[in-house]
């Protein structure tokens, strides 16, 4: 495990922060503010800004959104760093859709340019490092185990021919080896397991492992969803559309909600977007789990002699390389340059910035540790959640589920209809989110 320090953030350069806007009041505590308002909103990210402008739009609320953070848009916040480049604070953020009420509302507040995400893996079996796209797919199995598989037909039979039969996997192991067989369960998904949630498959519930990809064909895509986009001016922009020329909604950053409950303004109404056990933590009961995320930034100037450098320019052949072998004790490098919605300077610039990401146990919550114990916790506090007056609960952590970012709107535009009707809705089957990538 890293060990970078208690400083959650010592491991990358938060010095400068430019490419965004902001309003001076954001940071005035809670002077000049009214004695009511229609709405309290904790927390600034998709949640949060989709209640108070979908309020403000459609009933004319006036909402205050309150955020212990500096920032607006949540864990999307990204910003263009002291080298020039747009990177994102929180990891890296891919947006993909099959919602067409998610992709129209997005578009309302940003323009997109078309991209496809795709994730290879560096990987050792013996011959040294070899890089493969991820998930595996044909040209994962051929590179790596010279299988010589040149059809979907012949890469099920390669498959089945080492996929466990178990129709009940009592763990994560014993699950992930009726998808992949133990050849590519040892290569991508053993050891890579192990680094982002700290136990070793055998360990995990078997649904943690259940919906492993395997590819049959050659798409390499990471997603085949049917917009997959970025937006043209970063994610901090789409949030600051939404509410920033907003009459009817104030921001207040740097406010802690439990510091600050007894001295907000009246509501009718409060929102919150945090975590749904932070919320009752006076009453004694146990925390839930989360895995959260170390991130270490490096500068590079590759050599850019296309005769030298594999990759000119570049530290590496793509946004995101996977390292799931137990080598390093990072899950992977995102290189932010490979993503077109950089500034015109950032692309020709001769130097790169690479963030190396590990996953440990304290920090900001990320990912929601799936086991019997936490559901039956996190169903103790829903209960709790559904008799609280004048509260409604939103957003990932509030439901502790890892949601996608078209998830995260997609559920609080039907939370906000509930509100809005006064009764509850029939909501769209979300399903899984992607998780860790």
């Amino acid at each position: 495990m890293t060990t970078l320090g208690a400083d959650e953030w010592a491991g990358m350069d938060l010095s400068v922060r430019r490419g965004n806007d902001h309003d001076p009041s954001w940071f005035s505590g809670l002077k000049n503010l009214q004695e009511h308002y229609d709405m309290v909103i904790v927390g600034a990210g998709i949640s949060g800004c989709v209640f108070a402008e979908r309020g403000s739009k459609e009933l004319g609320l006036k909402s205050l959104i309150i955020d212990k953070r500096d920032h607006i848009g949540g864990n999307c916040y990204d910003f263009i760093n002291v080298h020039g480049f747009r990177v994102s604070q929180y990891g890296v953020h891919l947006f993909h859709t099959n919602f067409d009420r998610v992709w129209e509302y997005v578009n309302k507040f940003s323009e997109w340019m078309p991209y496809e995400h795709r994730v290879k893996g560096k990987v050792n079996v013996g011959e040294g490092y070899k890089v493969v796209p991820i998930p595996p797919s044909q040209e994962t199995v051929n590179t790596l185990f010279h299988a010589n598989v040149n059809s979907e037909e012949e890469m099920e039979a390669w498959l089945n021919a080492r996929r466990t039969v178990n129709k009940f996997p009592k763990n994560g192991e014993e699950s992930a080896l009726t998808r992949s067989g133990k050849e590519l369960y040892e290569a991508i998904f053993k050891h890579y397991t192990k680094k982002q949630w700290d136990k070793w498959p055998e360990e995990l519930d078997a649904s943690v492992l259940a919906r492993i990809p395997v590819r049959t064909n050659t798409d390499d895509r990471y997603f085949s969803d049917q917009h997959q986009a970025l937006p043209k001016h970063g994610y901090t922009r789409i949030f600051e559309n939404m509410i920033m020329s907003d009459p009817n909604i104030t921001v207040r950053l740097n406010v802690d909600f439990f510091k600050e409950r007894h001295h907000l303004p009246q509501c009718d109404l409060t929102v919150f977007t945090g975590p749904i056990d932070a919320y009752y933590a006076s009453q004694g009961l146990p925390k839930l789990e989360y895995r959260s995320l170390r991130f270490l930034e490096e500068y590079h100037e590759p050599q850019t002699d296309s005769e030298k450098s594999e990759h000119p320019g570049f530290y590496q052949p793509c946004l995101q390389l996977n390292y799931p072998g137990p080598e390093v004790d990072y899950t992977r490098i995102v290189e932010y340059k490979h993503k077109p919605s950089q500034p015109e300077d950032a692309k020709s610039s001769k130097g790169t910035v690479i963030f190396k990401e590990f996953s440990c146990d304290h920090g900001e919550p990320y990912y929601p540790v799936p086991n019997p114990a936490n559901r039956s916790l996190f169903e103790k506090y829903q209960k709790l959640a559904a008799e609280e007056p004048g509260v409604c609960f939103v957003g990932r952590l509030a439901s502790y589920k890892y949601f996608n970012m078209d998830q995260a709107f997609l559920n609080a535009l039907e939370t906000f209809d509930e509100v809005k009707k006064g009764n509850a809705l029939r909501r769209t089957e979300l399903g899984e989110g992607d998780g860790p990538k």
